[in-house]
């Protein structure tokens, strides 16, 4: 089973599914991870090289097979014409990858870029008869970015899936370490802490020790397919 993480920036996959990607990992699934912006020209190209380094280390350090950048501009995706950033997504998704499930961040995220990510896959991800069906689609949370929205003037996050990370919040926060120059922000709703509270009160919720939440967008039932993330049996 292939499964895609599509991350507007560096940090953003770990933040929002780093343990759900250890815990596929670990049950044999083959997972990608596509970072979509550069950095440049906002940022120093030598801070532009360090994250992505750290980008690889946290990869590394969760298992992924396969880590792609695909350089689109930082902060500016509203400025491209629809027709291109829709066709970045559409190659992305339908020819290079080809996931049965994927993991986008949710649209009413504050950064604009995470909303344009998600508007550009969902285009991609139309059922129309000409492109492969991708048999899961969920919408995951990013601290300091879904719970920023203004609330009742904007979507709010509701959960409907939790993947338990109860075995896997320590790669989570391994692998968010490794993004140092991020920490070194000192974004309270991006520390080590709040990512590590944010688990264990998702998991509070069903019962678990620590969990990962996600917003179903779709699921096709096609053929007899495992769920990858649905609660499992703890030992």
């Amino acid at each position: 089973m292939k499964t895609l993480i599509i991350s507007p920036h560096p940090d953003d996959e770990v933040l929002g599914c780093g343990g759900t990607i250890r815990r596929l990992v670990k049950q044999g699934g083959h997972v990608v991870v596509a970072i979509v912006t550069k950095g440049t020209p906002l940022y120093p190209a030598a801070q532009v090289r360090t994250v992505r380094a750290e980008a690889r280390k946290a990869a590394k350090r969760l298992g992924v097979a396969e880590l792609l950048f695909m350089n689109l501009p930082v902060t500016t995706l509203h400025l491209m014409p629809e027709h291109k950033i829709n066709r970045v997504f559409d190659r992305l998704i339908n020819r290079q990858v080809m996931p049965d499930t994927i993991f986008l961040p949710f649209p009413g995220d504050r950064h604009e870029d995470h909303r344009q990510v998600f508007e550009a896959a969902m285009v991609a991800l139309r059922c129309d008869g000409r492109r492969r069906a991708v048999q899961r689609v969920y919408c995951y949370e990013t601290v300091s970015e879904t719970h920023w929205a203004a609330p009742g003037l904007e979507p709010a996050f509701e959960p409907t899936t939790y993947a338990d990370i109860s075995d896997t919040l320590s790669d989570k926060l391994a692998a968010m370490q490794c993004y140092r120059s991020q920490l070194a922000a000192g974004i309270p709703a991006r520390s080590i802490e709040a990512i590590e509270a944010l688990a264990r009160f998702r998991g509070s919720v069903v019962g678990l020790p620590a969990a990962e939440a996600f917003h179903l967008v779709r699921e096709l039932w096609i053929k007899a397919s495992k769920e990858p993330i649905a609660l499992g049996k703890r030992k």
